[in-house]
């Protein structure tokens, strides 16, 4: 039984994913999974996944942050104490695609459920870890995504230069760590397909830190330079940040040399493009507050909605700073239907639709967040089926 609704259910439609992570990131890429088609079993402890508990705010009682990242998927309540409930889990993966966890590294191994154990049950099993630290000597270290921006450096990048160091606004590294996770299950299960050979991927917050820091890792690993704070501006590119106007602060991102010249056209100084002191990009950065009051000159005499319009369509990246409401209509305003409903009736909740857009396999939502254990009967019946016909 690989279970689910019928029809065309996206191109990982046959999938079978047994998950065993909590939280966000795991949640957060199986829920990808699920939205393309993959039958997503959520396996939770008696008390459920942490986040049922994260509130305020909540839905009709019921925590809004867990309903963001595990829709999709079936839930069953299994103690791994349990051995009754132990011999189910175990069974669960090895009838799955993919096994995916958070556990603290090895800690799986006591229950049989580590990848040694479930991969030799199940060799074509793609198996999938997510740790904070990796599982060498940073194995014990507690991977919350707020302990990883600390000690990454992303903190000390944010934040205004002489203020104190800040987190982002959300758990951006356990998002991209899922994310990797995703990609990882997906290059597996290709090589799996060319070879029919299974193997362990895995993912851990801070490699998935490092790599996000992009420019800033580079700038370190490659030019020998720590960057600092800089508020919302850009150590390599200006102007790159928000500018004020009549009424309030617009984003202006003229990032290369075109880009700036039709910025001071529309700006009404055309001849600034042409001062040798702006002509380039090292020019401008370098001269960021020469350029800057000629800017904001300008940028004084109308309002950030009237800029927008104008220097969008004159080919010039800008936008306002929104509260997420106003993000949310933006995307409405694109055609971009950011918002869809999963579930019926009572159970239907509002969700922000899967980033990615597909021309022949669309996602699909097709169940609303489970509440706990509420495919338990089910999933236990179907796994005890099969235990019973192998003893048989």
């Amino acid at each position: 039984m690989s279970g689910g609704s019928g029809g065309s259910r996206g191109p990982l439609d046959g999938l079978l994913v047994a998950d065993f992570s909590r939280i966000l990131a795991g949640p957060y890429a199986t829920m990808l999974l699920a939205d393309l088609g993959a039958d997503v079993v959520k396996v939770e402890g008696p008390q459920g996944d942490d986040t049922r508990t994260w509130t305020p705010p909540v839905r009709d009682g019921v925590s809004t942050y867990y309903l963001g990242i595990n829709r999709g998927k079936r839930s069953i309540a299994l103690d791994f104490r349990d051995e009754a409930d132990a011999r189910l889990a175990r069974e669960l993966a090895r009838r799955a695609d993919v096994v995916i966890e958070n556990f603290k590294p090895g800690g799986l191994a006591r229950y049989g459920l580590d990848h040694a154990s479930v991969s030799t049950q199940n060799p074509g099993v793609v198996y999938a870890s997510i740790s904070g630290f990796g599982a060498g000597p940073g194995r014990n270290v507690p991977g919350y995504d707020l302990m990883v921006q600390a000690i990454s450096g992303l903190m000390s990048l944010t934040g205004d230069p002489d203020g104190p160091p800040y987190r982002a606004g959300i758990s951006v590294f356990d998002v991209m760590a899922g994310n990797h996770a995703a990609l990882g299950i997906l290059a597996a299960l290709r090589h799996r397909d060319a070879t029919g050979r299974g193997q362990l991927v895995e993912v851990n917050l801070l490699s998935s830190a490092l790599t996000g820091l992009v420019n800033h890792s580079s700038s370190y690993v490659a030019g020998d330079t720590v960057p600092y704070r800089m508020g919302n501006a850009h150590p390599s590119v200006f102007p790159y940040e928000p500018l004020p106007t009549a009424d309030q602060d617009l984003i202006v991102t003229a990032a290369n040399d075109g880009q700036f010249r039709k910025l001071c056209e529309v700006l009404g100084i055309p001849e600034t493009a042409d001062d040798p002191r702006f002509r380039h990009n090292a020019d401008r950065t370098e001269r960021r507050e020469e350029l800057r009051p000629l800017l904001l000159e300008r940028l004084k005499t109308r309002t950030a909605l009237e800029w927008f319009d104008l220097l969008v369509d004159a080919g010039v990246p800008c936008g306002p700073i929104n509260t997420i409401d106003g993000g949310f209509a933006m995307a409405e305003s694109f055609g971009l239907d950011p918002v869809v409903e999963v579930g019926e009736g009572d159970r239907a909740v509002p969700t922000t639709r899967h980033p990615i857009r597909f021309s022949e396999t669309p996602a699909a939502y097709r169940l609303p967040p489970p509440e706990l254990d509420e495919h338990g009967a089910e999933l236990r019946k179907w796994l005890q089926d099969l235990l019973e016909d192998d003893d048989a």
